[in-house]
């Protein structure tokens, strides 16, 4: 953002770098990764830094007058908004760049919009938190940073300074803090979670307005069900994705959850990999949830699909599968070693309709497709 300045030239004032980089570990030579596009963002705040002081400093003596007294303006700082990612190897530089580029401390100031921290030290979490401006803080992912549950007592407070934050992602952690605006994402797998704290959940103000929940690698058989259950309710408004992955969900437990997963109208995306369910159970939970328009029901399918080692032919002709969803068909089926043949419905993007004369759903193979291949998709 330009802003007019003395003699009616613009200075930049603001400088959004948003979303240039991700985390992706598998950018090629000609892109830069998050974590070193933070520590490149992070040196060139701390030498403009330097490189304004010393000028000042030449300024200030040239200025000097008989009393020694100097009148060096003080010029206006730049606003960097940007995505931060940090470890134990940038956590240094990191620091010293949020620090040099406190309001009214230095000509670059850091604006994290989100905040990604791994395996850094409880210390290292807070001091960095507290360095960064509350109000265009929007996610905050701590990962693999074994915290603890006293570690966590002393991290989470913090996180209420940030009055927009969106999401909170926390994997491997227990989780109970007071944050002031409500949260549309949240990723709890595999943390040891306690009926109270479901039970705390259910009754925040984040329940009513979360989109996406994960709490895979719970055990749902035993005390969390029912708090499972009455948190499903509180959601059922706003939840559009659902992840209950390696949750020890029998055909029983399932079918007892299914009339709070019906609830959740909105709902798009069930993963369910890794329960003990059976193809009877899953028959009920395609057979109930047909009143859920947006639900992909094939993503709960496909694991107990993929089970059926000996499938030679599998017949889905007149479901409305998209490409994407047949990508992931045949990508996932690729176990099953002696499927040979997938009838399946024509996207309008890949195929011509069928020639007259093939009756719909025979198991014939589109012209100039041999037996067991796969094509346009």
């Amino acid at each position: 953002m330009l802003v007019p300045g003395p003699e009616r030239r613009c200075r930049l004032r603001v400088l959004d770098m948003t979303g240039l980089q991700d985390d992706d570990a598998d950018r090629g030579p000609e892109g830069m990764s998050l974590w070193s596009g933070t520590v490149a963002l992070a040196k060139a705040c701390i030498e403009v830094s330097k490189h304004q002081s010393e000028c000042l400093k030449r300024g200030s003596k040239r200025r000097k007058g008989p009393s020694g007294t100097s009148a060096a303006p003080q010029p206006l700082g730049v606003e960097v908004c940007a995505d931060l990612f940090v470890n134990g190897t940038s956590f240094g530089v990191l620091r010293d760049a949020l620090q040099t580029g406190a309001p009214a401390a230095g000509p670059l100031r850091l604006k994290c919009r989100d905040f990604h921290a791994e395996e850094l030290s409880v210390a290292g979490t807070v001091s960095l938190l507290e360095s960064l401006e509350p109000a265009g803080v929007r996610r905050v992912d701590l990962r693999f940073n074994n915290l603890g549950l006293a570690g966590l007592c002393a991290v989470l407070p913090h996180l209420a300074r940030f009055t927009h934050l969106l999401s909170l992602k926390l994997p491997y952690s227990n989780v109970d803090v007071d944050l002031r605006a409500p949260l549309e994402s949240l990723e709890l797998a595999f943390c040891y979670l306690l009926p109270g704290d479901l039970a705390f959940l259910s009754q925040s103000l984040h329940a009513p307005a979360l989109r996406k929940l994960d709490l895979s690698g719970h055990d749902f058989s035993e005390s969390l069900f029912q708090p499972l259950r009455c948190l499903l309710e509180e959601t059922s408004a706003s939840l559009l994705h659902l992840d209950l992955m390696e949750c020890r969900l029998t055909d029983a437990r399932l079918e007892a959850l299914l009339p709070a997963l019906c609830r959740c109208s909105r709902l798009c995306c069930l993963g369910l990999f890794g329960n003990p369910l059976s193809t009877p159970g899953l028959k009920t939970l395609l057979r109930q949830t047909v009143v859920l328009p947006d639900l992909r029901r094939l993503e709960a399918l496909l694991p107990a699909l993929c089970r059926c080692s000996r499938l030679c032919c599998l017949g889905l002709f007149g479901n409305p599968l998209s490409t994407p969803g047949l990508k992931t068909l045949l990508r996932q089926t690729v176990v099953l070693p002696d499927l040979r043949l997938v009838v399946y419905p024509y996207p309008v993007d890949c195929y011509s309709p069928e020639p007259s004369g093939i009756r719909p759903g025979s198991i014939r193979d589109p012209p100039g497709i041999r037996p067991g291949s796969f094509s346009g998709v």
